[in-house]
């Protein structure tokens, strides 16, 4: 468990008495902090850090909806991107001041995902160029204002979830799926949709490998990804087709490896409601969990026997794992670890957390 000595240590000398006394209290009492973006109370947007206790320690003002929130493995600061197809993303420490606002080029905007590089000196992001649909990779320097000093392909349209594997490899989620800021979130080529997962050398920014499904579910939309021990990633889908359809919508893939489909019933998959917000994997890689807003569940796969089961919970996106237990987090501000009932937020969580320091 990351303990609350740990978050002092990332979050720096004097943390703890910056705090207002109610937060101040807070931190005094958690055992883990979690980061998600999220809308506040007034319904404006930000970002915070809670305890699993049920009490916000910071919160971080955004210009609109936040969706995804990295950390930086070196610094500890974390990034938050705007929910597509917003422009901006800002960079946070763990005290909730802003560090830096990046801002997209004209003809981009961010798709809500990114990651640090393993030495922190770079922040990758995941872009669109709306006017030819292509998907790009930005790169920003973290070590000169977050500049933004280059872009490579990500070898598909509307590349949306992208992590680092190891020290050389980009893995992005290329959802297939066009869109254009005119047409706000509109799909616009369904019928022609060609996803793919792509292993992309991230000093070079050349393609190592690139994987898609069967064409008989090309409209299965490869979105959020997972690492696990074995130096594999997971992948959650959402699938575009008629809602009876029996499709995966979790996967496993390595670069040097095509797409494995686990045995997972379809009426297990059937309450997933054809969507996946989000995937985390345990520690030792022995369970995958996938949440879904859309059918209010979460199924966690045990790899080793097959076995399954279900969590029923309201709007559920946000999955973390603290080792092997599960931690899950709702847009009505619910928070929860283990079997536990979720500890309740005035907050409302976005699709996605973080353990902080992870």
């Amino acid at each position: 468990m990351w303990t609350r000595r740990a978050f002092l240590q990332a979050a720096g000398v004097g943390f703890a008495a910056s705090l207002m006394p109610r937060q101040a209290a807070a931190l005094a009492n958690a055992e883990l902090v979690v980061a998600s973006a999220c809308r506040m109370p007034d319904g404006t947007f930000g970002a915070a850090l809670a305890s699993e206790r049920g009490a916000v320690i910071a919160t971080l003002k955004l210009p609109a909806r936040g969706h995804d929130v990295v950390r930086c493995p070196v610094t500890g600061r974390l990034a938050v991107f705007a929910w597509r197809p917003g422009t901006f993303a800002m960079v946070f420490d763990t005290r909730g001041n802003a560090v830096a606002t990046l801002t997209s080029p004209a003809g981009r905007h961010f798709f809500g995902h990114g990651s640090f590089s393993p030495d922190g000196r770079l922040l990758y992001a995941t872009e669109n160029d709306f006017e030819t649909a292509d998907g790009k990779i930005a790169i920003y320097d973290a070590t000169s204002g977050f500049a933004r000093i280059g872009e490579f392909n990500s070898y598909g349209i509307d590349p949306h979830e992208m992590m680092l594997m190891g020290e050389n490899l980009i893995c992005v989620a290329n959802g297939g799926i066009e869109t254009h800021p005119d047409y706000g979130r509109e799909k616009l080529n369904l019928a022609t949709m060609r996803p793919n997962v792509a292993f992309i050398d991230r000093h070079t920014g050349d393609l190592l490998s690139l994987h898609e499904l069967p064409q008989r579910f090309h409209q299965v939309s490869l979105r959020h990804l997972a690492p696990d021990a074995t130096g594999r990633v997971w992948v959650g889908a959402q699938y575009e087709g008629p809602a009876a359809d029996d499709v995966p919508l979790l996967m496993r893939l390595g670069p040097d490896e095509d797409f494995f489909i686990p045995d997972v019933a379809p009426t297990t998959l059937h309450a997933l409601g054809n969507y996946v917000g989000s995937v985390a994997s345990s520690a030792d890689g022995e369970l995958i969990m996938a949440a879904s807003p859309v059918g209010n569940s979460a199924l966690i796969l045990d790899t080793a026997s097959g076995e399954t089961a279900i969590r029923h919970l309201k709007n559920v996106c946000g999955t973390e794992f603290d080792g092997r237990r599960p931690i899950l987090s709702t847009g009505n501000g619910g928070l929860a670890f283990g079997d536990a009932p979720p500890e309740r937020f005035e907050t409302l969580f976005d699709h996605h957390l973080v353990v902080v320091p992870g």
